[in-house]
């Protein structure tokens, strides 16, 4: 092991590992953007899940998409088949001779995967769960329990030499991506160059969900307040969600929801005069490409996992059970007062603040 000090090493072949979700995903490209500056010529490859790897597939950053299948690995151990794929995959990984490996993960699997990679140079979390530290060379000192998941990735650049680097959130689409947007927007009747809220009727967490018949009401006031027509998105599973919301919209929302992929459904956000949405994926890109935003906060911290820098997004009920962290509505023994108690008129009078000022700020706390 080499006795100079990692900010002054050049490394020439680089992994990230930060398989998901595709917020966490958008968290760590300021370590990618970083990453590229401080070392111009260096092959950079990304490890992430395979359903995510389109958000990634177009930055010029990149010198190589890993896709690393986790559902069909999950089965590790119980398959013979599955087994002998993982090991290929392994020994394929090694083959490509990293010297240096981030794991931006932090679980067992992620750090194993840094291991086995065989590069001399490990870095991850300290607090890495799972035990996932102990895979590593080099870690990432805790910060305070509600850190910012960003400014937790970003905690590399100093190790590395590359700490006066600003965080560069910005994301690669494609022409492609832009022309597929525009399509679902004159399908919906938008025309080129009219404002159009983003809604986001659905979340992968029960307890975080606002209820979709909500958000077709607020469409419905958008358009009556603002002349603003609604697209809904979401994946395949919100399809439902966007169904309900567009039938209680009196026709001001229009259901994508499944129709596009992660860049597509960013190229809608980018031109979008608002984006409403729970604490998703879809917030995330708002942030990434600087659109003004309601972001509805409920059984997760803001502090931790909301809108990067823009805690005046957050609309939010004060209660002293919030943050819980619970995932279904089955665990909350208060009716899902968080999100119940945010009605219709609240977050169309956020909605209606955020589009008056024309730029990224809003009255962020409902009293209790």
């Amino acid at each position: 092991m080499s006795d100079t000090p990692l900010a002054e090493r050049e490394f020439r072949r680089i992994l990230l590992i930060k398989p998901s979700s595709p917020g966490d995903i958008i968290h760590a490209l300021p370590v990618l953007h970083g990453l590229r500056r401080r070392y111009p010529e260096a092959h950079i490859a990304w490890l992430v899940a395979t359903s995510f790897a389109n958000l990634l597939e177009a930055d010029p950053a990149l010198s190589e998409v890993i896709p690393f299948d986790r559902r069909r690995f999950g089965r590790l151990g119980r398959s013979i088949s599955v087994t002998r794929e993982f090991m290929a995959f392994v020994g394929t990984l090694r083959e490509k001779a990293f010297d240096l490996v981030i794991d931006l993960q932090g679980l067992f699997r992620s750090g194993f995967l840094a291991m086995a990679s065989g590069a001399p140079v490990r870095i991850g979390f300290a607090g890495a769960r799972e035990l996932g530290w102990m895979f590593y060379t080099d870690k990432i000192p805790k910060g305070p329990r509600d850190e910012h998941a960003a400014d937790r990735n970003y905690k590399v650049p100093p190790l590395l030499g590359f700490a006066d680097h600003p965080m560069d959130f910005s994301m690669s689409l494609t022409d492609a991506d832009r022309a597929h947007a525009a399509a679902l927007l004159e399908e919906c009747g938008v025309a080129e160059g009219t404002g159009y809220a983003v809604l986001v009727p659905a979340t992968r967490w029960e307890t975080k969900c606002w209820p979709p018949d909500r958000f077709g009401a607020l469409a419905s006031v958008l358009g009556e307040r603002h002349g603003l027509s609604s697209l809904l998105v979401g994946g395949p599973s919100d399809i439902t969600a966007g169904q309900i919301a567009a039938g209680t919209s009196e026709g001001a929302a229009h259901n994508v929801c499944g129709r596009t992929t992660l860049r597509e459904l960013a190229a809608l956000i980018e031109r979008a005069a608002i984006v409403v949405t729970a604490d998703s994926t879809p917030m995330h890109m708002a942030v990434a490409q600087q659109r003004p935003l309601v972001a509805l906060f409920g059984p997760t911290n803001p502090r931790r996992t909301g809108p990067y820098g823009r805690l005046d997004d957050v609309l939010r009920i004060d209660l002293e059970c919030s943050p819980c962290y619970f995932k279904k509505l089955s665990q909350c023994p208060h009716q899902h007062a968080c999100m119940q108690r945010l009605d219709v008129e609240i977050v169309a009078s956020a909605a209606g603040e955020c589009l008056r000022r024309g730029e990224k700020q809003l009255t962020a706390v409902v009293s209790k």
